[in-house]
């Protein structure tokens, strides 16, 4: 019996510090972009390198190589 008047105290504690830690991290920004990794994940890496001249709307004349 004696050891719960060590325990709940305890908890308590652990509790203020699990509570600021989630008040830190919503000040903090880490909750802001909850779907950009997810979605991250699954876009091509190759995607930020196209090339423009081979876009379906360009105009086939523009930036032509002689």
């Amino acid at each position: 019996m004696d050891v719960i008047y060590a325990l709940i105290p305890g908890m308590l504690a652990l509790g203020l510090v699990a509570v600021a830690l989630l008040f830190w991290a919503a000040r903090s920004g880490q909750f802001d972009d909850l779907d950009g990794d997810g979605r991250r994940i699954l876009l091509d890496e190759d995607e930020d390198e196209i090339d423009p001249r081979r876009l379906p709307d360009a105009d086939p004349h523009e930036n032509r190589q002689a």
